[in-house]
């Protein structure tokens, strides 16, 4: 009898990742940062413990170096008006150029205000005569060279500031009749409008009436004050329409 043999082939079956259907179960996901949150979901933004001590450093830091700057501020004030108050004013012109020759340039103005009646033609006769003769002399030393840069630069200095102190004395004139129109007026309204038309509106009249207004303020005037600051919003308001 026959025997039935059967032969194999063995065959390799390739079968490609994407031909198999695997479930996978999702990775959960974590929120990092939420920038915008309007429901309050997640909560108020946390600060770490190191954040917070650095912040509380950083107040302190700074609250130290504004007291020390104010209390540096408060030291040079009484030096200077120390300084200011032993200062002995010559009486003759000779001295008061030496006097201003000696003053610090934060003094200046100071002076000049302190000393205006006094700052006469014949004062800047002496120093242009003294500037003069340092110029034409015939054998200049280094040391006659310095006195007219000190002179020159004095002279100019006194005369900028002559100039401008007499401006600003003018226009306070005028801000206080300014003032005085407008807390006398019936119809503030009115008289503002009439002093826009005649430009009196002015910063010196804005500093008049702040001066008046802690004048008031600390003289627990709070009526007087109230007004006076209202009227300052009115000015304020028409100098910058204009």
């Amino acid at each position: 009898m026959a025997a039935l043999r059967f032969g194999f082939t063995a065959t390799t079956i390739h079968v490609s990742s994407t031909s198999i259907l695997t479930r996978t179960r999702p990775n959960p996901k974590t929120i990092t940062c939420v920038g915008w949150d309007p429901e309050g979901i997640f909560g108020p933004p946390q600060t770490g413990h190191i954040a917070r001590r650095e912040f509380k450093r950083r107040l302190e830091r700074d609250a130290e170096a504004r007291e020390a700057f104010e209390r540096q501020v408060r030291e040079e004030k009484e030096r200077r008006q120390l300084l200011r108050a032993s200062r002995v004013v010559p009486n003759n012109v000779t001295g008061l150029i030496e006097y201003f020759l000696d003053t610090e340039a934060q003094d200046i103005e100071f002076e000049i205000a302190r000393l205006r009646p006094r700052l006469t033609e014949e004062f800047f006769s002496s120093i242009k005569l003294e500037l003069g003769e340092l110029r034409f002399a015939v054998n200049k030393t280094e040391a006659m060279e310095d006195r007219v840069i000190e002179l020159e630069a004095l002279q100019k200095a006194l005369e900028e500031g002559i100039e401008a102190y007499d401006k600003m004395q003018g226009e306070l004139v005028k801000a206080r009749e300014g003032l005085t129109k407008i807390l006398t007026s019936k119809d503030v309204k009115a008289t503002l409008l009439d002093m826009v038309e005649r430009n009196e509106l002015n910063r010196s009249l804005l500093a008049l009436l702040d001066e008046n207004i802690a004048n008031a303020q600390s003289g627990n005037q709070k009526d007087a004050a109230a007004f006076m600051e209202k009227v300052r919003g009115a000015v304020l308001k028409y100098m910058t329409a204009a």
